[in-house]
């Protein structure tokens, strides 16, 4: 359908840290309408090569339409709520 919202979320989710602030993303873009491709960063190394390919110092990183919103307070802000 061409009216999907679609947005895709790269979050840490480790054996003993899931992020909060991917979580709180989740959960924003859900309550906004996205359907949201959740790519989970498993470990250490996965984050780390992915704030190093993508040049970011933090996750989530959030990604609408082909353009890097960036984390989940550039996300509230993007979405209105900040």
């Amino acid at each position: 359908m061409a009216d999907t919202r679609m947005a895709t979320l790269y979050r840490m989710v480790l054996p003993e840290h899931t992020c909060p602030f991917g979580v709180r993303a989740k959960q924003m873009l859900e309550g906004a309408g996205f359907t949201v491709d959740d790519r989970l960063l498993r470990s250490r190394e996965e984050v780390d090569a992915f704030k190093a390919e993508q040049g970011v110092a933090t996750t989530p990183q959030i990604v609408i339409n082909g353009e890097r919103i960036g984390g989940s307070d550039d996300l509230e802000r993007y979405l209105g709520h900040g």
